[in-house]
């Protein structure tokens, strides 16, 4: 059941009680589709700590507020046409193909659009020139979501963790989409809140509070606290903390391997892999992608793991995962890159056994967004909020933790 609260003007609203550690303080498919476009972002320096924002520059226009909070937004990738051509199909150029399969579509855009990267011919991005045959499977993307006012508000039991006039922040559980997309028409967490949004007022519409107030957004498997706004106001205020990068966010997360230094920062690019368009990966270099900074601390090391805090300067898409494989750290059970198999440690049977047993425990990439902090909109007082690591990650981590102290007996025999 969601934690309704009562929120009052001087928004000091109050916690859930089923998450424990709470701390809030103020410190110092259709047979047509239409072309994408490309997206383009800059990035200023992270404020290091929350503070007086006058002098930071305001986001750019945009159709929500959201979409200029998060730059992930703009990395993000949607299915928008799906062929499978048949037996019969001659050899033709992908860019003639598909004149007459997208509505509106010219051969420049289509061309752009290869270019781009944002057509696929099995799974692989093409150049225009590339012949369509028999039985190959093409996708075309888009980097705008296919989100619209159509959002339908669904009964769905919300883990609220802090609620005000303001602002609604839940404790989002793995495996829950944020918002509809290509394949999520509906059951994600923006079809719920719509609706409990709407309990408490029947006149809400999705024109008045755009997206229903999603500021910013965490993957699919990721778990965690995220942020929404409940009033026009509020998700401007917060959607330019967001664009300025001075919104505090820490992740908690299990690598592969053994993280040698205490801590460090990763500064590299992210962007889309050339070939495996729905896979981002590191350029170090600058020459592709977007700036991307994460700051790492280690926590606990368990021989062939490492439990480490990450705090982000930047929102990128996967970024986090993106960057710890980069340094060789790919994120426990994470099989989106490859951290579903055996990364590190030992050829024998016993061990690979209680791998398998820890990727039952926690069959997802082990990453929690553990903390936010922000400027509250209505107070204008910094806030700090922080909840427990779920059951699935605490669990792997003491049996990590166990397998660990049993190694170190071995060795020091």
């Amino acid at each position: 059941m969601a934690h309704q609260g009562q929120p009052s003007a001087a928004a000091t609203g109050r916690p859930n009680p089923q998450c424990p550690t709470f701390t809030i303080m103020t410190v110092p498919h259709s047979p047509h589709t239409t072309l994408p476009g490309i997206n383009q972002s800059t990035n200023p320096a992270l404020q290091p700590e929350l503070g007086n924002q006058a002098n930071t520059a305001a986001p750019p226009l945009a159709t929500h507020p959201a979409d200029a909070a998060d730059q992930t937004d703009a990395d993000e990738l949607y299915q928008r046409l799906a062929i499978k051509t048949d037996k019969g199909q001659e050899p033709l150029r992908i860019d003639k193909f598909l004149m007459n399969r997208v509505e509106g579509a010219t051969r420049n855009k289509i061309q752009q659009a290869l270019h781009a990267g944002m057509i696929t011919v099995n799974g692989q991005s093409v150049k225009p020139n590339h012949k369509v045959k028999a039985f190959d499977e093409i996708i075309v993307f888009s980097d705008s979501s296919p989100e619209s006012s159509d959002i339908e508000p669904e009964p769905m039991a919300l883990n609220i963790f802090f609620e005000d006039d303001a602002v609604l922040l839940i404790n989002k559980p793995p495996g829950l989409v944020v918002h509809p997309g290509s394949g999520n028409h509906s059951g994600t967490l923006i079809n719920g809140v719509a609706h409990y949004l709407q309990q408490q007022n029947p006149s809400l519409l999705e024109q008045s509070l755009p997206r229903f107030g999603l500021v910013h957004r965490i993957d699919k498997n990721t778990s965690g606290l995220l942020l929404m706004a409940k009033t026009t106001a509020a998700l401007n205020h917060l959607a330019k903390q967001f664009y300025n990068h001075t919104i505090q966010r820490k992740y908690v997360a299990l690598v592969w391997g053994n993280v040698e230094a205490d801590s460090g920062t990763i500064n590299a690019h992210v962007g889309r892999n050339p070939r495996y368009r729905k896979q981002f990966e590191a350029f170090p270099d600058g020459e592709h992608g977007k700036e991307a900074i994460t700051h790492y601390r280690v926590l606990e090391r368990f021989h062939y793991t490492t439990l480490v805090e990450c705090v982000l300067e930047t929102g990128r898409t996967h970024q986090i995962r993106v960057h710890m494989k980069h340094i060789g750290h790919t994120l426990f059970a994470d099989d989106h890159y490859g951290g579903d198999r055996i990364l590190k440690g030992t050829i024998y049977t016993k061990y690979k056994q209680f791998v398998e047993n820890c990727f039952a425990l926690c069959p997802r990439q082990a990453l929690h967004a553990k903390t936010l902090g922000f400027t509250h909109p209505q107070t204008g007082n910094p806030v700090f909020f922080e909840c427990d690591l779920p059951a699935d990650i605490l669990a792997v981590i003491d049996k990590w933790r166990r397998y660990s102290a049993t190694k170190g007996l071995v060795e020091d025999l």
